[in-house]
């Protein structure tokens, strides 16, 4: 079987638990990227990706606001967080196997995404349930995957506006959330939250080394590129504050940042 078929069964699978240890179980089987450009020998389900009855999905304006200061408060922000990092597991197995005919190291760049997103999930996961709360306690939102499928039918649109855009979010965004839980008291959910953007951007910089790759590939300048790419799928705008720091360490360079600092 073929990692990106592997990858699709992954994809497939609703409980969050089985998911996660069907990606561990690639890793661990020391799956080759050979045959990534085989054909996935499977009907493509008209639903992706599998998930869980709960959370219920909401729009964001939908999402209420509670105090980090209260416990409910805290569990709703890990929640939150931990619905982004099975989101995340499911954006790096859907990549692996929707575009096919990259190099094999982008297939295993991305499963390792994907196994450490797994991590980031069950931790925080574990976390929540200290609190008395469970994953799906909560309704959450649909961002992040409403992304992959604005950008299903071209993978330099993928990796310019998911790794790019949305997660490198997630670098600026970090270290906010961190203080916060740590001004609250919670210091195992602050690191928690130190480990997390510690590894994203290792996802951020896998992101900008195969957003440039591909643009070499094709001829096109990144920077122009990007923001054609932006415009076109409506990517959300970026604000600061911005974690130059940490994008800086993800690959990102310095002209990238003087056009983002300048919107």
């Amino acid at each position: 079987m073929s990692l990106r078929q592997l990858a699709l069964n992954a994809l497939l699978v609703d409980s969050p638990d089985a998911k996660c240890a069907a990606v561990q179980s690639i890793v661990r089987s020391g799956e080759p990227p050979t045959g990534a450009a085989h054909e996935v020998r499977q009907p493509i389900p008209a639903a992706l990706p599998g998930r869980p009855a709960r959370p219920l999905l909401v729009p964001p304006a939908q999402l209420a606001q509670r105090p980090v200061n209260t416990l409910a408060g805290r569990a709703a922000l890990i929640h939150a967080l931990a619905h982004i990092e099975l989101n995340a597991v499911n954006l790096a197995l859907d990549i692996v196997w929707r575009f096919d005919g990259m190099p094999a190291d982008f297939y295993r760049d991305w499963i390792g995404v994907a196994a450490e997103e797994a991590c980031h999930f069950q931790l925080l996961r574990e976390h929540l349930q200290a609190t008395g709360f469970a994953y799906g306690d909560f309704p959450a939102h649909n961002g992040l995957w409403e992304m992959a499928e604005k950008t299903r039918g071209d993978l330099l649109a993928r990796l310019a506006l998911v790794p790019r855009t949305l997660e490198a979010r997630g670098l600026d965004a970090a270290p906010l959330i961190r203080d916060k839980l740590q001004h609250a008291g919670d210091d195992k959910g602050a690191a928690i939250l130190e480990i997390i953007l510690r590894e994203e951007i290792g996802h951020v910089a896998i992101g900008n080394r195969w957003y440039r790759w591909l643009c070499g590939q094709r001829g096109l300048d990144p920077l122009a590129c990007y923001s054609e790419l932006a415009q076109q799928h409506r990517a959300p705008r970026l604000r600061g504050p911005f974690n130059l720091e940490a994008r800086r360490a993800a690959g990102f360079d310095e002209h990238e940042l003087a056009a983002l600092t300048a919107r």
